[in-house]
């Protein structure tokens, strides 16, 4: 998904966009990038992150970086941030996002003879064709705008500049960027995480479309936001980090009203209640208060060597990882009936050798229950839909199973309350063999939310929302 930080202080300003990048980590996996400009003009540095953290990367680094301004971005897909000289002046650009049109714009830049010099793995350095489109406009503001308008997807930015950051919000508003304030200082981040520790303060959220210009004095409007918006609501489902807030709405807070409205429909009896670290803890927690049922660690997350288990781009890798790091404790399980907590299904690999784990070490029952509703649809508008193929998805494997084609009409398979619907858990629940399956409700996920309907993007369940 990526995650950015920008900062503009009296003083030196190098720590802060270190750490404060730093905050983003769980929303990047692949490079880390930092840019400062000071009197030695604009500093970069850019790391893989494959392998380590950003920052064990950057920190050995630190002393060559020293300036007043600076961005820095944890990305899950190309380097960044790119340092981009124009008839504007010189800039650095970072984005958070995903072009699904990419390939159409290279090809419209290429037949207009430009070129492109960063690439990568999957072609052309998308940072740097939103640059390009940045620069085909008189101003940044009017860059800006062009991007919005030429992309599908979604893109969020920060342009560092010697005189301040701009920084925009995704024209729909489908990433958050929050601003936050000290003492002779200003910052922005995609998480309001990076804040406190820094002794920031929230100000306020970035609309959809919004375009600002930071310094250390204040922030300049220099777009108004839009009306609409169409924020990700897997946001606080999972990728959120559980203290950051979006739209007012806290990350945790969330997840503890998601996994009481699971509750309120479930009477199922069991012994305990207990979640996938982490993600599903804190839904378990909302669970267990609701039912009033004790909640247990059956699993415990080992942390000190094994690393996220989507860090390494190859899914065998992926799925090695998560049942490396996952301890089961068998004084917890054995002969007892559990509900457990996750906070989704995508191909159900890691919560089928999950479960069997606990049906080995003497579980009486495993009861599953997820707390947003079965995912139908590849991500189109955010960059973490990359293991997210079509039929990669368990949802969409059972319907195919159940209809002997994926090609069909799957309203019947979103109405809750329809036979296809039932049918189509259960056969997510035969493969993954436990012994009931039960996915939160559509309208019980906005209402834990918060915001209205509209303002969600839920494509991945329902196919709703507008590019």
């Amino acid at each position: 998904m990526s995650g950015f930080f920008g900062s503009v202080s009296k003083q030196d300003c190098v720590n802060d966009v270190f750490y404060g990048t730093d905050y983003n980590s769980h929303l990047g996996t692949k490079r880390g990038g930092m840019c400062v400009y000071g009197e030695k003009g604009f500093e970069r540095a850019i790391h893989s992150l494959e392998n380590d953290y950003f920052r064990t990367k950057f920190e050995p680094e630190l002393p060559m970086f020293s300036g007043h301004k600076g961005i820095g971005i944890i990305s899950d897909w190309q380097s960044q941030p790119l340092i981009i000289n124009s008839h504007m002046g010189t800039f650095a650009l970072a984005i958070v996002g995903k072009i699904s049109n990419w390939e159409e714009l290279e090809k419209r830049a290429l037949k207009q003879c430009r070129h492109f010099s960063e690439m990568s793995g999957r072609g052309t350095n998308q940072t740097e064709l939103v640059a390009m489109l940045i620069a085909e406009e008189e101003t940044f503001v009017e860059g800006i705008k062009n991007v919005f308008e030429r992309i599908k997807g979604s893109c969020s930015m920060l342009i560092l500049l010697e005189d301040g950051i701009i920084a925009a919000r995704d024209k729909l508003g489908r990433t958050p960027v929050v601003l936050g304030h000290k003492k002779d200082a200003w910052a922005v981040t995609s998480e309001t995480i990076s804040f406190p520790n820094l002794g920031y303060e929230i100000d306020r959220d970035l609309g959809p479309g919004e375009i600002v210009h930071i310094t250390a004095e204040g922030v300049e409007q220099l777009a108004p936001p839009g009306e609409k918006m169409q924020i990700c609501a897997f946001l606080w489902v999972y990728y959120g980090y559980p203290a950051s807030i979006y739209e007012g709405v806290n990350v945790e807070s969330c997840r503890y009203r998601c996994g009481a409205a699971i509750a309120r429909n479930d009477k199922t009896k069991v012994d305990f209640v207990s979640g996938i670290p982490d993600s599903g803890l804190a839904h378990a927690i909302g669970y267990s208060i609701e039912r009033k049922l004790p909640y247990y660690r059956a699993f415990v997350k080992y942390t000190p060597t094994w690393p996220r288990s989507f860090m390494p781009q190859d899914q065998s890798q992926r799925d090695f990882i998560a049942r490396m790091k996952l301890i089961p404790n068998r004084e917890m399980i054995e002969n007892k009936r559990m509900v457990f907590c996750d906070d989704s299904i995508v191909r159900g690999t890691q919560l089928k050798d999950n479960t069997k784990k606990l049906f080995d070490e003497g579980a009486a029952e495993v009861h599953i229950r997820i707390a947003c509703p079965t995912l139908l649809f590849p991500c189109e508008f955010l960059n973490f839909s990359n293991s997210r193929s079509t039929l990669d998805l368990a949802g969409r494997k059972a319907v195919a199973e159940i209809e002997g084609t994926d090609d069909v009409d799957y309203d019947k398979y979103l109405d809750e309350n329809s036979d296809a619907h039932r049918e189509m858990i259960d056969r997510i629940r035969k493969r993954l063999k436990i012994n009931s399956l039960k996915f939160q409700k559509m309208s019980d996920l906005v209402t834990a939310i918060g915001l209205p309907k509209e303002k969600l993007c839920t494509h991945c369940w329902d196919k709703s929302g507008f590019g």
